[in-house]
């Protein structure tokens, strides 16, 4: 898939996190990844751990009590117990949805949406691997934060597969990415505040200038976090969608995650903020 074709036909594409959950559909879960193409994603958000003899799962590192009602690391169980693990549903009760492979992820989502393997850097090389047999080389977004080793395992282990870092409230590594083997690609943001200096037109617009894509988030996954100085799914919903996702896409930010795909989705499109 042409992810900068995609953003010049859409103008905004939407991000999917984790897929789209609720009800008895948890996240990181096969049925998310569905739902959120029937929603209208353009990229799915996909967390990576792996089991104890080096298998990748799709699982949040951390979030495994919530998940699975596990009370350590899938990375202490070998591949066959772990594919026999069962997701949990948004009131805590166990589901009938197994927790996926990232392999079974990757197979189904190619073709339908663009997939940002979030955890990149926990296991570099067996998922550059796994990206390169499937030839996903063009479907795949891989991220991770400004530290020195992670960069350079993205030059080591992924240098032809589509890169973003991140960055908060200012960018301070864009030149010296343009000048590493990397195919870097844009960088995704943090900002409490509106006078943050990645929120700022001028930083966008050197950006796409510079051929990258800046990628936004209006994701709340704590309300004490401020990823978006408040223009967030929570604002959107409950106050006002010019507010939350309208200023957002008016800002000029490319990428947009939410967890509310269908109305983020069509709220844009019925603004006239992006193609349908």
């Amino acid at each position: 898939m042409d992810l900068m074709q995609m953003i010049r036909e859409k103008r905004i594409l939407l991000v999917a996190h984790r897929g789209v959950c609720g009800a008895n559909i948890p996240c990181n879960s096969m049925a998310a990844f569905r739902a959120a193409v029937h929603h209208g994603a353009d990229i799915v958000e996909l967390d990576v751990e792996r089991s104890l003899d080096g298998e990748l799962f799709i699982q949040h590192p951390g979030m495994e009590f919530v998940h699975l009602r596990l009370r350590d690391s899938i990375k202490n169980y070998p591949a066959a117990v772990v594919e026999n693990f069962v997701l949990s549903n948004a009131d805590h009760v166990r589901t009938e949805h197994k927790i996926a492979r990232l392999e079974e992820a990757l197979t189904y989502l190619r073709g339908k949406c663009i997939v940002n393997i979030d955890k990149f850097w926990e296991n570099p090389e067996k998922i550059a691997a796994l990206v390169r047999r499937l030839g996903m080389e063009n479907d795949v977004i891989i991220k991770t934060a400004n530290k020195p080793q992670y960069l350079d395992d993205v030059e080591k282990y992924a240098p032809d597969i589509p890169f973003m870092t991140i960055a908060t409230d200012e960018d301070t590594t864009h030149e010296m990415l343009m000048k590493r083997n990397i195919r870097y690609i844009g960088t995704e943001v943090l900002f409490s505040d509106e006078s943050a200096p990645v929120a700022s037109k001028t930083y966008i617009d050197k950006m796409h200038a510079d051929g990258k894509i800046v990628w936004v988030n209006s994701i709340v996954y704590n309300y004490k976090a401020v990823l978006s100085a408040g223009h967030n799914d929570d604002t959107a919903i409950e106050r006002d969608p010019e507010f939350g996702w309208g200023w957002l896409a008016d800002r000029g930010f490319d990428l947009i995650q939410t967890d509310f795909i269908y109305p983020c989705r069509t709220f844009l499109e019925a603004t006239g903020r992006r193609n349908k």
